[in-house]
């Protein structure tokens, strides 16, 4: 049974304070890129970049990363079997002296974050890499930490949370189930 703890305002809410937050810390958006991990990282990439254009009246570059060949959850045996799949697609823009800020929907173990790091050092050397999700979880198996969380909710391992966005899912809510 699925009880939804985020709606569709709320979620606006939480990328809107994210987004402020972004500008605070940083001291205005210069050298500042999004890269989002697919699929619902990307979406949350460009709503926040969308509303950095509102607020700063600046536009910023948003990538799309693909962490499937950087993945640890995927044996040597299907990584070699699958080599010629996993062709991992480049940055459409260089990161190299950019503040990179990642962006995912769920942080949950760490692993996809720690997969996304792998990826984005093959397109370059940031000047620094920070994270931005929509719900912190819990449960990390690595140390790694958002430094822009829009929603804090501790769940059980046993629990999942479902993320739902306009663009693909056709509204937008958190539920947990």
């Amino acid at each position: 049974m699925a009880k939804e703890i985020i709606d569709g305002q709320t979620m606006t809410r939480a990328l809107t304070r994210i987004t402020y937050e972004i500008i605070e810390r940083n001291k205005g958006i210069e050298d500042l890129v999004l890269v989002g991990i697919k699929t619902r990282g990307v979406f949350v990439a460009h709503r926040i970049e969308s509303r950095l254009k509102q607020l700063e009246n600046i536009s910023i570059p948003v990538g799309e990363l693909d962490i499937t060949p950087y993945r640890d959850d995927v044996s040597a045996d299907e990584k070699e079997k699958d080599v010629h799949e996993f062709k991992a697609e480049p940055l459409d823009f260089d990161v190299t002296n950019k503040h990179v800020i990642l962006t995912d929907d769920v942080l949950y173990t760490g692993r996809t974050i720690r997969a996304a790091m792998d990826a984005l050092m093959k397109s370059g050397r940031p000047k620094k890499i920070s994270l931005a999700v929509l719900v912190d979880r819990g449960h990390r198996e690595l140390p790694i930490r958002a430094d822009f969380v829009g929603k804090n909710i501790p769940t059980s391992q046993r629990e999942k949370i479902k993320v739902s966005m306009k663009e693909i899912d056709g509204e937008d809510k958190v539920e947990i189930e």
